[in-house]
């Protein structure tokens, strides 16, 4: 049974127009099934219905198929992030693509339920938000859950390490992430592969999708190395501020995005298992030093460590942020319905976030702006769900001066009522019952100066002290 194809141009001529195409991948620059998409788009295929986490950005991403004006629906947890303009993005905004933003964890889900032969599930995850509108909400012992439907596709794309000519294959670190669910779900698996090898050659322990799931397995062209251009577009094409520069207010630096990371990191507790939201709270793992905490990321990975120099860079050791980091002793991988297991079940004593507003009911919104079109709201819903301690890391005031700690949340929300901490460049902040209290003031700041930069209001800690 030799599933081999010779290329990727032969593997995906089958794919007419109206497909539904779900692709593998937690983003750019990991490992992408770059020829299969770009086979696709010189095939030229249109009206295509494409399934994935993001579209990315540049030549190795899906991206091209938006810029090839080939997708008609697009289905996944981010249309865009914040500051950045990609092709898909217009399109949305000029309703050539029809846009379904899905939480991460929802959806892994429902293409783990679609191969699974499930017709729908209920899940907590965006109860309260948008993604709840015309769902059908129900009770089970008190708390309230969504019901999702099951998603199956007719072809997926994955990219692999090693495939036998069975189609059985190995993922390599973090990049199993979404593909066994995505695979599971699809008519059609096709995998491309580093490398091909002979029935056998992969330990049976070693075999992370067993060849029964795909259909088709082809040589990948890209190889293993993760070149300059590619680390550059980790960032999405955002220009970001360096984490050791602050910003001013009223006249006055507040802390840097590094001292920030270093002010959450000590509150972290001993033995925990912690989650990193991208943004700011990444920066966490570089201020934990050797201490008896152990970082989760929801691209399958339990166990890692600092951000890497671009040098000592591993394509397949990343964070949920996408950026390269080191491994510690006594680390897992796994896929991504295993790490919003993880989340949802409460098996995660802290989660850090970045945030775009938060209120006095411990409310948060992260996932979208009123500039923005669609959003990202990746796994935080989902990481929300877990009931664990939430603690919000953030800069004090948007870049256009407007208050962030607000007495009601005016963006779409993330979660109800789940955030403990707030730690701004200004402030530590704790949501109590009856409001914010105010426990540390940024060097140089009173607590009446972090009030004037604040909408809601804020009761000062008499214990109030001055952050390090």
């Amino acid at each position: 049974m030799d599933k081999t194809f010779p290329s990727a141009k032969q593997a995906v001529e089958e794919i007419t127009e109206g497909a539904s195409v779900a692709i593998a991948g937690f983003g750019v620059p990991h490992r992408w099934p770059s020829d299969l998409i770009r086979a696709l788009h010189d095939q030229g295929t249109r009206g295509l219905t494409v399934v994935c986490n993001v579209l990315g950005v540049g030549p190795f991403s899906p991206q091209i198929l938006a810029e090839n004006h080939q997708i008609s629906h697009l289905i996944a947890a981010f249309s865009t992030l914040a500051g950045v303009h990609t092709p898909a993005e217009e399109q949305i905004e000029h309703g050539e693509i029809d846009f379904e933003l899905v939480p991460q964890g929802t959806l892994v889900e429902r293409l783990r339920a679609g191969g699974a032969g499930l017709a729908a599930f209920y899940t907590p995850v965006g109860v309260g938000t948008p993604i709840a509108e015309n769902k059908e909400v129900r009770s089970f012992d008190g708390q309230l859950y969504l019901l999702e439907q099951a998603l199956k596709v007719d072809y997926t794309f994955v990219r692999a390490q090693v495939a036998d000519t069975l189609g059985n294959v190995a993922f390599f670190g973090g990049s199993q992430n979404f593909a066994p669910s995505f695979a599971k779900a699809a008519r059609a698996t096709i995998v491309e592969a580093d490398q091909i090898v002979a029935p056998g050659e992969i330990p049976p322990e070693r075999v992370d999708l067993p060849g029964i799931f795909v259909d088709r397995v082809v040589p990948s062209s890209v190889g293993q190395a993760i070149t300059p251009e590619m680390l550059a577009q980790a960032t999405m094409g955002k220009e970001l501020r360096p984490t050791n520069v602050p910003r001013t207010y009223l006249g006055k630096p507040g802390l840097t995005r590094e001292m920030m990371a270093l002010k959450a990191a000590q509150l972290l507790q001993e033995g925990t298992y912690v989650n990193l939201g991208i943004g700011i709270p990444t920066l966490v793992s570089n201020f934990l030093f050797d201490r008896d905490i152990i970082l989760h990321a929801e691209n399958g990975v339990l166990g890692y460590g600092p951000i890497q120099p671009d040098e000592k860079a591993n394509p397949d050791l990343y964070n949920a942020g996408g950026q390269l980091v080191s491994l510690q002793p006594g680390a897992s991988f796994f896929d991504t319905v295993t790490a919003f297991e993880m989340a949802r079940g409460g098996h995660l004593q802290t989660v850090l976030l970045g945030g775009f507003q938060v209120d006095v009911e411990g409310n948060l919104a992260n996932w979208t702006m009123p500039e923005m079109v669609g959003g990202g709201v990746g796994g935080a819903m989902d990481l929300v769900a877990g009931h664990s301690e939430t603690i919000v890391i953030m800069e004090h005031t948007d870049k256009y001066g407007r208050p962030k700690l607000l007495h009601h949340c005016t963006y779409p929300l993330t979660g109800l009522h789940c955030v403990q901490v707030v730690v701004t460049d200004l402030a530590l902040i704790r949501i109590a019952p009856h409001g914010m209290i105010l426990e540390e003031v940024a060097p140089g700041f009173t607590a009446g100066e972090i009030q004037s930069v604040t909408e809601a209001p804020l009761i000062v800690s008499a214990s109030l002290k001055t952050m390090f």
